[in-house]
């Protein structure tokens, strides 16, 4: 098939779209991916890809054709900005850029914002090409529970918005069960809607050998529990601090933030007003390739999601890595997330928001020695295979897009 991916994020920014291009290529098909300039998560276009746009271009045998957008800069007026600026360029300059050019499917990756789904809408018409829509954010839903929008009317007009994008997909793929009600109440019953998990991508299918990060060296002897990602609003933070300072005397077990995001400057801080300087540590940002060997000097991997009920609908993409990775998993979160890892035997969770009960988790598991982790470790990556596993989760995608036409509407 020729496939045209849409996404407002690619490559060299890390997303679990970059393997799913890759996979696909591999599988025989011709992929070209529409996105735009790189600039996640710092909010600038990426140093290398002005100095040599043209070294952007392919990927893993797929075509990259890009459009220019306002970088996310800071502060809430510049994102929306950038959203806004990627819906204008993929809906105006793309069908000139791809002009003359035939797809069977288009594909579209859509992480935050639903706004992906207008520039999609004008391509599918032009192209008359059927659309497979994978819904990995719910909007208006989780607008309201970050509190980017606060108003019931501009919510409203958000949900509008969602309807007129999903009635133009073909099919709509949620990233877990507890998605499909929230998007039928948007797109109506008649609408298709299948479910597409995520996967660990397929750097991590050899976790057993990889080697540790010589990040990690200093902290030789300590309890290492790892959290790997983004730091915003979503991951609550301010929870992960309050589990950190009731175990501020337990020098032994070392909290090891690795990643960046919107809210990092505030977790520094943090860690200096509340004395955290000796036992939690912010490693900054490292290539998706580098993350492998951080899981694997890890004792523990900690997964968050802040209280909401759009949180708890979510399994979040890092639970399938930490699990492929062979790793006990420590949760704080609600809904699916928590349910897999209970489900796998894979570690422990509780509620979100709860910091008091992740201290309590935290040293449970340090307790409770290395047979016993290396257990929970195992019996993750065996669920991973069975469940998630990156072949499985692929080829059902393939066959659904086998077995998409273009609807009528």
């Amino acid at each position: 098939m020729k496939i045209l991916i849409v996404s407002q994020y690619f490559w060299p920014e890390n997303f679990r779209i970059n393997d799913l291009t890759a996979a696909l290529v591999e599988r025989g098909h011709q992929v070209t991916v529409l996105t735009g300039y790189p600039n996640y998560p710092d909010g600038k276009i990426f140093d290398e890809f002005r100095a040599n746009p043209g070294g952007f271009s392919q990927y893993e045998g797929a075509e990259v054709i890009r459009v220019p957008l306002l970088p996310r800069g800071n502060g809430a007026l510049r994102l929306m900005l950038n959203y806004a600026s990627f819906v204008v360029t993929g809906m105006f300059i793309a069908p000139f850029k791809l002009r003359g050019r035939k797809f069977d499917r288009i594909f579209v990756y859509e992480t935050s914002p639903i706004t992906v789904g207008l520039p999609s809408s004008v391509l599918r018409r032009i192209k008359r090409a059927p659309v497979a829509f994978w819904v990995l954010d719910l909007w208006p839903e989780t607008l309201r529970a970050v509190g980017v929008i606060k108003s019931e009317r501009v919510l409203g007009w958000v949900g509008k918005l969602v309807t007129f994008i999903y009635n133009r997909c073909d099919v709509i793929l949620a990233q877990s069960r507890s998605f499909i009600p929230a998007i039928r109440r948007h797109a109506g019953e008649s609408a298709r809607v299948e479910l597409l998990p995520s996967w660990a991508e397929s750097l991590f299918d050899d976790a057993e050998n990889v080697s540790v990060a010589p990040e990690l060296v200093p902290f030789d002897g300590k309890f290492k529990i790892v959290f790997a990602g983004n730091i915003g609003e979503a991951q609550d933070f301010p929870a992960i601090l309050d589990a950190a300072y009731a175990l501020r005397e337990r020098t032994d077990i070392q909290w090891i933030i690795v990643g960046d995001g919107r809210n990092a400057a505030w977790v520094a801080s943090e860690i200096k007003t509340r004395g955290l300087g000796s036992t939690v540590s912010m490693l900054g940002r490292f290539p998706l390739d580098r993350m492998p060997s951080f899981y694997a000097g890890a004792d523990a991997l900690l997964v968050t999601l802040r209280a909401d009920e759009i949180f708890a609908m979510t399994i979040p993409g890092k639970v399938q890595s930490y699990l492929a990775a062979g790793k006990p998993i420590l949760g704080m979160l609600d809904g699916e997330g928590a349910l897999v890892i209970e489900e796998a035997k894979a570690g422990y969770a509780c509620g979100a928001g709860n910091g008091e009960a992740l201290a309590s988790l935290a040293c449970r598991l340090a307790d409770g020695g290395a047979t016993q982790r290396d257990d929970m470790g195992e019996r993750g990556r065996a669920y991973y295979r069975a469940n998630f596993h990156r072949d499985t989760v692929i080829q059902r995608l393939e066959d659904m897009l086998a077995d998409l036409t273009l609807k009528s509407r």
